[in-house]
């Protein structure tokens, strides 16, 4: 096997839903031995909205990649002491159960570490460990709402609206995938494993940063602006002609200094704006935003969005298509990279995801399919803990593992 950033790394990942899953799987990517250790019957997420009726969900298969299947019930207490012997070969246990699960098992941090004083335990919560809100159980609207995103997004004559990718799990998951990261090279210094936290909350609250430069210019809360920058024109989602397979036709552009509007207005071919008194400069431009935004549209609506994109782009506007999830798996943009992965799963037939995100010169990340509840539970007994088929086989006739 090739070489990877985290080859040696390996993982108990008893992590379920969207979240913890992430934090394991792009760890996986960047070559980490996830074993993934579900119970009797598998990790729930696998019947979350199911397509396909006895078949693993789809929401389980985009977060599960490049994992193993361990099916262990830790409820057993032969299970929680396999559990415990494979912690002694680990690097990091990662858990995002919900609050006081692990403790009521008995396999909260001061336990695992008994056993393995170099274990690196990472515990993914909604609100943290301790605080008033710690007890409470969350999920990715929770956190955006709780963490102040759901306050910021949508229209100021219309309710809050949740960010429609899920910030507040896969901000997390990636958050805590670095986190581990860091005490894994710590651990390279001192020996020693440690606790990492992650809290849902806290990690949306830490994206909303940009818009505390609105809390303390307006001495107020920041509002809701629905596509438009503050200060910024163009800075909004102008409409296109349609085209396509669909009609969702819309690009997002943005100038941020006089040499982007220069370029932008020579682009659209009404160099006349320079001198009128409306555009003098960024404070005028927004003061005049609705006349010069419709002049903008009337342009936009001339030509797609992919047509918008490549002359606005090429003259160096920042701007962006907005793609839809079929056009984001067909752009040639990110096919042309190789970020688009096929991949072949035993049940579900040939799928194409999104790949790893970051790119390492030396180190590949390939996506290998999700695996099948407890796909490798006797691969991963034998090979960590050195048991025998007859000794697996006597687990599983008690109950301790499956399938």
């Amino acid at each position: 096997m090739t070489d990877r950033a985290l080859s040696g790394m390996r993982i108990l990942d008893l992590t379920q839903f969207e979240a913890g899953t992430t934090c394991t799987q792009f760890l996986g990517w960047l070559g980490a031995d996830v074993l993934k250790i579900e119970p009797p019957g598998g990790e729930q997420s696998r019947r979350n909205r199911p397509e396909v009726p006895g078949l693993d969900a789809m929401f389980f298969l985009v977060f599960n990649a490049n994992k193993r299947s361990v099916m262990l019930d830790l409820k057993h207490p032969e299970g929680r002491a396999l559990f415990l012997r494979m912690v002694e070969h680990a690097d990091v246990v990662v858990e995002n159960f919900a609050p006081g699960l692990m403790e009521k098992l008995g396999l909260d941090y001061e336990r695992l570490r008994a056993v393995n004083p170099r274990i690196i335990m990472a515990r993914i919560k909604g609100f943290g460990l301790s605080g008033p809100y710690h007890e409470y159980k969350s999920f990715d609207m929770i956190a955006q709402a709780t963490g102040g995103v759901m306050s910021v997004t949508g229209f100021a004559d219309r309710e809050p609206v949740r960010c429609g990718a899920a910030i507040g799990d896969t901000g997390t998951g990636v958050h805590a995938a670095a986190a581990i990261m860091a005490a894994y090279i710590q651990r390279q210094r001192t020996g020693e494993g440690q606790l990492v936290e992650v809290a849902m909350q806290e990690v949306v609250a830490n994206f909303l940063r940009g818009r505390f430069v609105d809390h303390y210019r307006d001495g107020a809360a920041s509002v809701r602006r629905g596509n438009e920058i503050t200060g910024g024109v163009p800075g909004d989602a102008y409409p296109c002609a349609p085209g396509g397979l669909n009609d969702y036709a819309y690009i997002y552009v943005q100038t941020m200094n006089a040499d982007m509007w220069r370029d932008f207005v020579t682009a659209i071919g009404r160099e006349d704006l320079l001198a009128d008194p409306r555009c003098t400069d960024a404070r005028t431009r927004w003061q005049h935003r609705d006349a010069l935004n419709d002049i903008i549209s009337a342009w936009t609506r001339t030509r797609t969005k992919h047509q918008v994109m490549a002359e606005l782009g090429k003259a160096g506007v920042p701007c962006g298509a907005v793609l839809d999830t079929a056009e984001i798996l067909d752009d040639p943009h990110l096919n042309a990279r190789g970020q688009i992965h096929t991949i072949e799963h035993a049940t579900r037939g040939r799928l194409r995801l999104p790949g790893s995100p970051v790119r390492l010169s030396a180190s590949p990340a390939p996506t290998t399919p999700p695996p099948l509840a407890g796909e490798h539970t006797a691969e991963v007994l034998a090979e960590v803990l050195g048991l025998s088929t007859d000794e697996i086989a006597e687990l599983r006739a008690r109950g301790v593992v499956a399938p």
